[in-house]
């Protein structure tokens, strides 16, 4: 948007506890310059004992920072703050205030926050439809989708690498990713965003999506959470049993 941000995150804590010390340095140089240390460590040079424990004092604070979300909003608003700060040939704090965060605790919640945040351009009247949106993960799923059918690739996901992919309904041996179908998801989005555009918040589709009735959510009340997700949910957003 133009004067905000919203992204869905996924801590993969797993993953980045799994890391070599090597990767930790490696991920950590990409974003900071790091340290002497550091980068004799990374280049194989032989380091002392002492060195080598700090070393690993900081590979440990780097791999916690790594996987921290107020780490990862602070790599990204800073770089939009300066830029935006030079352009406009400025000093001072950009943007308004520290960032607010919210737990999405399980199916339902998640399939709210994901077509809120779609659905912001078209609220705001700068976008006709969810794939002629700018900067939102929509626009690219839907161009990365016809790139694959035009290119006939059956072994094509059709999902951006860059992007969490849609892997289907929960089953056994779930693979990690959204846990809906990309077409029921599409399906959704579009027809939440016409219900919106033409104001029939009180009408329903004779054709629900399917995601709906999986997930047991009443349209009506849909309509609603995904028009104030920010303001009607704080802090966590799930079912009661998933908050314990």
């Amino acid at each position: 948007m133009s004067n905000h941000v919203h992204t869905l995150l996924f801590i993969d804590q797993k993953t980045a506890e799994s890391w070599e010390p090597q990767e930790v340095v490696k991920r950590w140089h990409q974003l900071f310059n790091g340290s002497l240390l550091s980068h004799r460590f990374i280049n194989g040079e032989p380091l002392s004992p002492a060195e080598y424990h700090a070393v690993n004092e900081l590979i440990t604070r780097w791999r916690a920072q790594l996987m921290d979300i107020s780490w990862f909003m602070r790599c990204l608003n800073e770089p939009i703050a300066r830029q935006a700060n030079k352009d406009d040939g400025c000093t001072g704090r950009f943007w308004e205030g520290r960032y607010k965060s919210q737990a999405i605790l399980d199916e339902k919640a998640l399939a709210i926050c994901l077509t809120y945040i779609e659905l912001n351009p078209i609220r705001s009247g700068i976008a006709e439809t969810p794939e002629q949106s700018e900067f939102t993960s929509i626009s690219d799923r839907v161009a990365e989708l016809k790139r694959s059918i035009n290119l006939d690739d059956n072994d094509h996901t059709g999902q951006p690498a860059h992007l969490h992919p849609f892997v289907g309904n929960p089953r056994d041996e779930m693979p990690k990713g959204l846990p809906f179908r990309l077409t029921d998801y599409i399906e959704l989005l579009d027809w939440t965003g016409r219900a919106i555009l033409e104001n029939k918040r009180g009408f329903i589709s004779s054709e629900q999506p399917p995601m709906l009735e999986r997930l047991r959510i009443d349209p009506k009340n849909w309509l609603t959470m995904t028009q104030k997700f920010e303001n009607q949910f704080k802090g966590l957003v799930g079912a009661v049993n998933t908050l314990n």
